[in-house]
């Protein structure tokens, strides 16, 4: 009898998990962006909240959960009901980064306690120089600071940030001795630059744009896969002669891991559909980042890539967070 009764209980268990998933969504939907109002993440999420509540048929209501370079956000999805109804933008930092910088000290596991939706955007770096410097090529670059080892300064946004990820895997794979200088934030590192004190920097492109075409700041290479339309006639790394210098960031949508496999397969369905709206696409190109969709089994090899990655990096440049 009790088997008989456990049995019916796990069958009922069993439907009703289909049904819920048919169902959904059945409620508002909170779409955690982990990163403060005017971030590029807060900007990705309130561009697709609004398609995305159009095609689900129900609220999608953006929150800011900023702080720890983005773990508090992240977390409360990790930690969330596994039922859809909480998801969120999980970002480079975040999810491959954060994880080789804290170790033991993160919140989450970011394979363990995530399912991953599908990828949003990209948005590859810039290589650049001070113009006071005499290099126009990357090869001309890394022939310089191999002939005055110890005087090129490479700036960032502060230590263990992106751009400074981005200049250590350079100074790895091109062999040469440049000085990293952490700043508070982008803008002050592109300050510096601007006045001659620093010489190289990794950066979004659209911060810098104006600088680059007033002449002030001289692009080299492009940090990703492919050449930027913003930049034309600017050659990506690998087209430059270092392959494997690429560094993009990237945003993905992310729900609890344990989210029924039908719901997350819908969300990447209407994702998808939301990234090739011409308004979505033309808000993600303001923001300096390229529409990427693709299926869930695509992010979730991007992301065990990066871990390992970035575990690597930050181990061969001693990378300690205070």
């Amino acid at each position: 009898m009790k088997l008989s009764i456990l049995a019916a209980g796990l069958l009922a268990l069993a439907t009703a998990l289909p049904a819920a998933a048919q169902d959904y969504p059945a409620r508002p939907i909170r779409l955690i962006a982990p990163f403060a109002a005017g971030s590029t993440v807060d900007i990705l999420a309130r561009a697709l909240a609004i398609p995305l509540s159009q095609q689900l048929k129900q609220t999608v209501v953006v929150e800011n959960r900023g702080g720890a370079g983005g773990n508090i956000g992240v977390d409360l999805v990790a930690k969330a009901p596994k039922d859809g109804y909480t998801i969120g933008i999980g970002t480079t930092g975040p999810m491959t980064v954060n994880p080789a910088l804290y170790g033991d000290k993160m919140p989450f596991d970011t394979q363990k306690d995530l399912a991953m939706i599908g990828l949003i955007a990209s948005s590859p770096n810039v290589l650049l120089v001070d113009p006071a410097i005499p290099v126009k090529t990357l090869p001309e670059l890394v022939a310089y600071a191999k002939a005055h080892p110890g005087q090129l300064n490479f700036a960032s946004s502060g230590i263990g940030s992106t751009n400074h990820l981005a200049g250590e895997l350079f100074r790895s794979l091109a062999k040469v001795n440049i000085v990293h200088v952490p700043y508070k934030g982008n803008q002050d590192a592109v300050t510096d630059m601007l006045a001659h004190r620093v010489q190289m920097l990794f950066s979004g492109v659209p911060p810098v744009l104006g600088f680059i075409k007033a002449g002030q700041l001289r692009p080299i290479a492009i940090a990703g896969p492919s050449p930027s339309a913003a930049l034309p006639g600017v050659p990506t790394v690998a087209q430059a002669g270092l392959p494997g210098a690429e560094v993009v960031a990237w945003y993905g949508l992310i729900a609890p891991a344990g989210t029924p496999p039908a719901i997350v397969d819908r969300l990447n369905r209407e994702l998808t559909i939301a990234l090739d709206k011409p308004d979505v696409r033309a808000q993600l190109a303001a923001a300096g980042a390229d529409p990427s969709p693709g299926l869930p089994a695509a992010f979730d090899k991007l992301v065990a890539s990066e871990l390992v990655l970035w575990k690597r990096v930050i181990a061969d440049a001693n990378i300690k967070m205070e």
